[in-house]
Protein backbone atom coordinates (compact mmCIF):
# COMPACT_ATOMS: atom_id res chain seq x y z
CA UNK A 1 0.00 0.00 0.00
CA UNK A 2 2.65 2.06 0.50
CA UNK A 3 4.59 2.06 -2.32
CA UNK A 4 1.36 2.58 -4.28
CA UNK A 5 1.00 6.08 -2.59
CA UNK A 6 4.18 6.49 -3.53
CA UNK A 7 3.58 6.05 -6.68
CA UNK A 8 0.30 8.27 -6.46
CA UNK A 9 2.72 10.95 -5.25
CA UNK A 10 5.70 10.37 -7.43
CA UNK A 11 3.26 10.92 -10.69
CA UNK A 12 1.38 14.13 -8.77
CA UNK A 13 4.69 15.45 -8.25
CA UNK A 14 5.24 14.92 -12.17
CA UNK A 15 1.84 16.10 -13.27
CA UNK A 16 2.95 19.10 -11.16
CA UNK A 17 6.28 20.12 -12.16
CA UNK A 18 5.21 19.70 -16.21
CA UNK A 19 2.43 22.69 -15.01
CA UNK A 20 4.75 24.66 -13.69
CA UNK A 21 6.79 27.58 -15.34
CA UNK A 22 9.89 26.12 -15.46
CA UNK A 23 9.33 24.15 -18.83
CA UNK A 24 8.09 27.71 -20.33
CA UNK A 25 11.37 29.56 -18.41
CA UNK A 26 13.83 27.08 -20.45
CA UNK A 27 11.60 27.69 -23.88
CA UNK A 28 12.29 31.14 -23.11
CA UNK A 29 15.48 31.38 -21.97
CA UNK A 30 16.50 29.32 -25.32
CA UNK A 31 14.59 31.78 -27.44
CA UNK A 32 16.52 34.60 -25.71
CA UNK A 33 19.88 32.59 -26.58
CA UNK A 34 19.06 31.81 -30.41
CA UNK A 35 18.81 35.69 -30.80
CA UNK A 36 21.48 36.48 -29.50
CA UNK A 37 23.55 34.11 -31.36
CA UNK A 38 21.93 34.98 -34.53
CA UNK A 39 19.95 31.52 -34.75
CA UNK A 40 16.70 32.17 -35.08
CA UNK A 41 15.37 31.34 -38.81
CA UNK A 42 12.63 33.03 -40.10
CA UNK A 43 9.05 31.00 -39.68
CA UNK A 44 7.68 29.58 -43.40
CA UNK A 45 4.16 29.75 -43.79
CA UNK A 46 2.11 27.27 -46.35
CA UNK A 47 -1.28 28.36 -47.17
CA UNK A 48 -3.99 27.73 -50.33
CA UNK A 49 -6.28 29.95 -52.59
CA UNK A 50 -8.49 29.56 -54.79
CA UNK A 51 -7.97 30.50 -57.99
CA UNK A 52 -11.09 30.11 -60.73
CA UNK A 53 -12.13 27.14 -58.81
CA UNK A 54 -8.91 25.98 -58.55
CA UNK A 55 -6.84 25.08 -55.20
CA UNK A 56 -3.49 26.53 -55.55
CA UNK A 57 -0.77 26.14 -53.07
CA UNK A 58 2.28 28.69 -51.76
CA UNK A 59 5.00 28.86 -49.37
CA UNK A 60 5.74 32.43 -47.75
CA UNK A 61 7.83 33.80 -45.81
CA UNK A 62 9.80 37.10 -44.55
CA UNK A 63 8.28 40.65 -43.33
CA UNK A 64 5.33 41.56 -45.31
CA UNK A 65 6.96 45.28 -46.14
CA UNK A 66 9.95 43.43 -47.42
CA UNK A 67 10.62 43.57 -51.54
CA UNK A 68 9.06 40.62 -53.14
CA UNK A 69 11.05 37.36 -54.01
CA UNK A 70 8.71 34.97 -56.49
CA UNK A 71 10.50 31.26 -56.70
CA UNK A 72 9.14 29.28 -59.86
CA UNK A 73 9.42 25.77 -59.91
CA UNK A 74 10.51 23.69 -62.03
CA UNK A 75 9.56 19.97 -63.01
CA UNK A 76 8.94 17.36 -62.00
CA UNK A 77 8.53 19.10 -58.62
CA UNK A 78 7.44 21.95 -56.67
CA UNK A 79 7.82 25.01 -54.28
CA UNK A 80 9.70 22.04 -51.97
CA UNK A 81 12.80 22.56 -54.03
CA UNK A 82 13.10 26.17 -52.48
CA UNK A 83 12.36 24.61 -48.86
CA UNK A 84 16.02 25.33 -47.94
CA UNK A 85 16.56 28.12 -49.54
CA UNK A 86 13.50 30.42 -48.24
CA UNK A 87 14.20 30.49 -44.81
CA UNK A 88 17.94 32.21 -46.23
CA UNK A 89 16.14 34.82 -48.27
CA UNK A 90 13.20 35.77 -45.39
CA UNK A 91 15.04 37.11 -43.18
CA UNK A 92 15.05 40.56 -45.44
CA UNK A 93 13.00 39.31 -48.04
CA UNK A 94 9.13 38.81 -48.78
CA UNK A 95 9.34 35.39 -50.01
CA UNK A 96 6.31 33.35 -52.01
CA UNK A 97 6.98 30.11 -53.55
CA UNK A 98 4.08 28.71 -55.41
CA UNK A 99 3.04 25.13 -56.54
CA UNK A 100 1.64 25.04 -60.56
CA UNK A 101 -1.55 23.10 -60.65
CA UNK A 102 -0.68 19.51 -61.41
CA UNK A 103 2.39 19.80 -59.41
CA UNK A 104 3.15 19.72 -55.13
CA UNK A 105 0.33 20.48 -52.95
CA UNK A 106 -1.97 22.42 -55.71
CA UNK A 107 -5.11 21.00 -56.96
CA UNK A 108 -4.51 18.44 -60.15
CA UNK A 109 -7.68 18.64 -62.27
CA UNK A 110 -8.19 17.04 -65.16
CA UNK A 111 -6.51 17.18 -68.17
CA UNK A 112 -9.59 17.41 -70.25
CA UNK A 113 -11.17 19.78 -67.91
CA UNK A 114 -8.00 22.10 -67.38
CA UNK A 115 -5.80 24.11 -69.78
CA UNK A 116 -2.41 23.01 -68.91
CA UNK A 117 -0.57 25.02 -70.25
CA UNK A 118 2.58 27.61 -69.53
CA UNK A 119 0.45 30.54 -70.49
CA UNK A 120 -2.57 29.36 -67.86
CA UNK A 121 0.04 28.92 -65.20
CA UNK A 122 1.71 32.50 -65.95
CA UNK A 123 -2.02 33.81 -65.66
CA UNK A 124 -2.77 31.70 -62.25
CA UNK A 125 0.46 33.04 -60.88
CA UNK A 126 -0.06 36.76 -61.73
CA UNK A 127 -3.72 36.10 -60.26
CA UNK A 128 -2.34 34.83 -56.92
CA UNK A 129 0.13 37.82 -56.80
CA UNK A 130 -3.24 39.86 -57.00
CA UNK A 131 -4.81 38.54 -54.58
CA UNK A 132 -1.40 38.97 -52.28
CA UNK A 133 -1.51 42.66 -53.48
CA UNK A 134 2.10 42.38 -54.50
CA UNK A 135 2.88 45.08 -57.45
CA UNK A 136 6.88 44.12 -57.80
CA UNK A 137 9.15 41.34 -57.29
CA UNK A 138 12.43 39.81 -58.23
CA UNK A 139 12.20 36.38 -59.90
CA UNK A 140 14.00 32.75 -59.53
CA UNK A 141 13.15 30.84 -62.65
CA UNK A 142 14.52 27.47 -62.74
CA UNK A 143 13.61 24.96 -65.92
CA UNK A 144 9.83 24.95 -66.37
CA UNK A 145 10.22 28.44 -63.91
CA UNK A 146 11.52 30.51 -66.89
CA UNK A 147 8.95 30.40 -69.06
CA UNK A 148 6.30 30.71 -66.60
CA UNK A 149 8.27 33.60 -65.42
CA UNK A 150 8.84 35.31 -68.56
CA UNK A 151 5.56 35.48 -69.65
CA UNK A 152 4.50 36.78 -66.88
CA UNK A 153 7.64 39.14 -67.51
CA UNK A 154 5.99 40.23 -71.25
CA UNK A 155 2.16 40.46 -69.10
CA UNK A 156 3.99 42.93 -66.81
CA UNK A 157 6.86 44.07 -67.50
CA UNK A 158 7.97 46.96 -65.16
CA UNK A 159 6.86 44.49 -62.67
CA UNK A 160 9.85 42.59 -62.57
CA UNK A 161 12.53 44.36 -60.01
CA UNK A 162 15.30 41.41 -61.16
CA UNK A 163 15.65 37.99 -62.28
CA UNK A 164 18.05 35.09 -60.89
CA UNK A 165 18.29 32.36 -63.53
CA UNK A 166 19.07 29.20 -62.43
CA UNK A 167 18.87 26.40 -65.52
CA UNK A 168 16.16 28.03 -66.93
CA UNK A 169 16.07 28.65 -70.68
CA UNK A 170 15.62 31.24 -73.43
CA UNK A 171 17.38 30.69 -76.23
CA UNK A 172 17.48 27.57 -78.91
CA UNK A 173 21.26 26.75 -78.11
CA UNK A 174 19.88 25.69 -75.25
CA UNK A 175 17.70 22.46 -76.51
CA UNK A 176 20.06 19.91 -76.78
CA UNK A 177 19.74 16.06 -77.81
CA UNK A 178 17.32 15.59 -74.51
CA UNK A 179 15.01 17.40 -76.42
CA UNK A 180 14.60 15.66 -79.67
CA UNK A 181 12.29 13.26 -78.43
CA UNK A 182 10.06 16.36 -77.15
CA UNK A 183 10.63 17.85 -80.56
CA UNK A 184 9.26 15.26 -82.32
CA UNK A 185 5.73 15.67 -80.40
CA UNK A 186 5.74 18.88 -81.24
CA UNK A 187 6.02 18.40 -84.58
CA UNK A 188 3.72 15.28 -84.68
CA UNK A 189 0.95 14.80 -81.77
CA UNK A 190 0.91 11.58 -82.27
CA UNK A 191 0.02 8.49 -79.87
CA UNK A 192 3.67 6.90 -80.42
CA UNK A 193 5.33 10.16 -80.05
CA UNK A 194 2.76 10.69 -76.81
CA UNK A 195 3.88 7.42 -75.87
CA UNK A 196 7.34 7.54 -75.86
CA UNK A 197 7.79 10.49 -73.70
CA UNK A 198 6.14 8.24 -70.91
CA UNK A 199 9.45 7.39 -69.51
CA UNK A 200 10.24 11.08 -68.56
CA UNK A 201 7.65 10.68 -65.48
CA UNK A 202 9.02 7.58 -64.44
CA UNK A 203 11.17 7.33 -61.12
CA UNK A 204 14.22 6.67 -62.41
CA UNK A 205 13.99 9.28 -64.54
CA UNK A 206 13.03 11.78 -61.22
CA UNK A 207 15.79 10.15 -59.62
CA UNK A 208 17.98 10.95 -62.42
CA UNK A 209 17.06 14.61 -63.06
CA UNK A 210 18.10 14.69 -59.26
CA UNK A 211 21.64 12.72 -58.91
CA UNK A 212 22.92 13.41 -62.63
CA UNK A 213 25.47 15.53 -62.84
CA UNK A 214 25.92 16.07 -59.03
CA UNK A 215 29.14 16.58 -57.99
CA UNK A 216 28.80 14.60 -54.52
CA UNK A 217 26.07 12.44 -54.85
CA UNK A 218 25.96 12.19 -50.66
CA UNK A 219 24.33 16.24 -50.37
CA UNK A 220 21.77 14.64 -52.37
CA UNK A 221 18.53 13.78 -50.01
CA UNK A 222 16.68 10.91 -51.61
CA UNK A 223 13.45 12.60 -50.10
CA UNK A 224 13.05 14.67 -53.10
CA UNK A 225 12.62 11.92 -55.61
CA UNK A 226 10.48 10.67 -52.67
CA UNK A 227 8.55 13.38 -52.64
CA UNK A 228 8.19 14.21 -55.88
CA UNK A 229 6.97 10.64 -57.81
CA UNK A 230 3.88 9.89 -55.50
CA UNK A 231 2.28 13.23 -56.54
CA UNK A 232 3.35 12.38 -60.49
CA UNK A 233 1.83 9.28 -59.94
CA UNK A 234 -1.70 10.71 -58.66
CA UNK A 235 -4.64 9.34 -61.09
CA UNK A 236 -4.38 11.09 -64.66
CA UNK A 237 -0.84 12.94 -63.90
CA UNK A 238 0.48 11.36 -66.74
CA UNK A 239 -1.71 13.10 -68.89
CA UNK A 240 -1.46 16.14 -66.94
CA UNK A 241 2.45 15.92 -67.86
CA UNK A 242 2.30 14.98 -71.17
CA UNK A 243 0.29 17.63 -72.01
CA UNK A 244 2.43 20.21 -70.49
CA UNK A 245 5.75 18.50 -72.86
CA UNK A 246 3.34 19.59 -75.83
CA UNK A 247 2.75 23.08 -74.72
CA UNK A 248 6.34 23.32 -73.51
CA UNK A 249 6.82 23.93 -77.79
CA UNK A 250 5.01 26.87 -77.23
CA UNK A 251 7.68 28.58 -75.53
CA UNK A 252 10.09 28.03 -78.28
CA UNK A 253 8.08 31.13 -80.83
CA UNK A 254 8.36 33.45 -77.45
CA UNK A 255 11.71 33.32 -77.28
CA UNK A 256 12.62 36.32 -79.11
CA UNK A 257 9.85 38.13 -76.91
CA UNK A 258 11.65 37.27 -73.89
CA UNK A 259 14.96 38.32 -75.11
CA UNK A 260 13.47 41.63 -76.20
CA UNK A 261 12.22 42.25 -72.55
CA UNK A 262 15.99 41.09 -71.28
CA UNK A 263 17.09 43.94 -73.53
CA UNK A 264 14.45 46.54 -73.45
CA UNK A 265 13.43 46.43 -69.75
CA UNK A 266 17.23 45.59 -68.67
CA UNK A 267 16.48 43.98 -65.13
CA UNK A 268 19.40 43.19 -62.93
CA UNK A 269 20.54 39.55 -63.73
CA UNK A 270 22.34 37.03 -61.89
CA UNK A 271 22.31 33.58 -63.50
CA UNK A 272 23.62 30.43 -61.56
CA UNK A 273 23.70 27.56 -63.64
CA UNK A 274 24.82 23.79 -63.18
CA UNK A 275 27.03 23.25 -66.04
CA UNK A 276 26.44 19.39 -65.68
CA UNK A 277 22.78 19.73 -66.51
CA UNK A 278 21.41 17.29 -69.65
CA UNK A 279 18.25 18.88 -69.59
CA UNK A 280 18.98 22.23 -69.60
CA UNK A 281 22.67 22.22 -70.47
CA UNK A 282 25.24 25.24 -70.23
CA UNK A 283 24.68 25.97 -74.13
CA UNK A 284 21.44 27.93 -72.65
CA UNK A 285 23.50 30.01 -70.13
CA UNK A 286 25.90 32.08 -72.31
CA UNK A 287 23.83 33.31 -74.67
CA UNK A 288 21.37 35.19 -71.91
CA UNK A 289 24.27 37.90 -72.05
CA UNK A 290 24.04 38.74 -75.63
CA UNK A 291 20.93 40.28 -74.25
CA UNK A 292 21.68 40.98 -70.96
CA UNK A 293 25.48 41.92 -71.09
CA UNK A 294 25.60 43.21 -67.75
CA UNK A 295 24.57 40.05 -65.97
CA UNK A 296 26.12 38.12 -63.43
CA UNK A 297 26.62 34.69 -64.70
CA UNK A 298 28.54 31.53 -62.39
CA UNK A 299 28.78 28.29 -63.55
CA UNK A 300 28.86 25.95 -61.09
CA UNK A 301 29.98 21.94 -60.80
CA UNK A 302 26.77 20.39 -60.36
CA UNK A 303 23.37 19.18 -62.66
CA UNK A 304 19.62 20.19 -62.92
CA UNK A 305 18.82 20.75 -59.16
CA UNK A 306 21.69 22.54 -58.54
CA UNK A 307 20.11 23.99 -54.86
CA UNK A 308 20.44 20.33 -53.73
CA UNK A 309 23.86 20.18 -54.48
CA UNK A 310 25.13 23.77 -54.20
CA UNK A 311 23.13 25.35 -51.46
CA UNK A 312 25.91 26.88 -49.62
CA UNK A 313 27.98 28.39 -52.55
CA UNK A 314 24.51 29.58 -54.66
CA UNK A 315 22.56 31.29 -51.71
CA UNK A 316 25.44 33.77 -50.81
CA UNK A 317 25.91 34.85 -54.08
CA UNK A 318 21.82 35.42 -54.01
CA UNK A 319 21.55 36.64 -51.16
CA UNK A 320 24.11 39.64 -51.95
CA UNK A 321 22.94 39.94 -55.32
CA UNK A 322 19.59 40.96 -54.11
CA UNK A 323 20.88 43.14 -51.70
CA UNK A 324 22.64 44.99 -54.09
CA UNK A 325 19.90 45.55 -56.69
CA UNK A 326 16.74 45.92 -54.59
CA UNK A 327 16.30 48.22 -52.10
CA UNK A 328 13.64 48.83 -49.79
CA UNK A 329 10.95 51.85 -50.53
Amino acid sequence: MNRLMLSRATLVLVFALSASTAIPTISLAAKKSAVEHGLVVPQVTYHTVDIDGTKVFYREAGPADAPVVLLLHGFPTSSHMFRNLIPILADKYHVIAPDYPGFGQSDAPDHTKFDYTFQHYADIVDSLLGKLDVKQYAMYVMDYGAPVGYRLALKHPDRVSALIVQNGNAYEEGLKEFWDPIKAYWKNDTPENRQALMVLIKPETTKFQYTDGMSDIAHIDPDNWGHDQPLLDRPGNNDIQLDLFHDYGTNVPLYPKFQEFFREKKPPTLIVWGKNDKIFPADGASPYLRDLPHAEMHFLDTGHFALEDKLPEMAPLIHDFLDRKLSRN
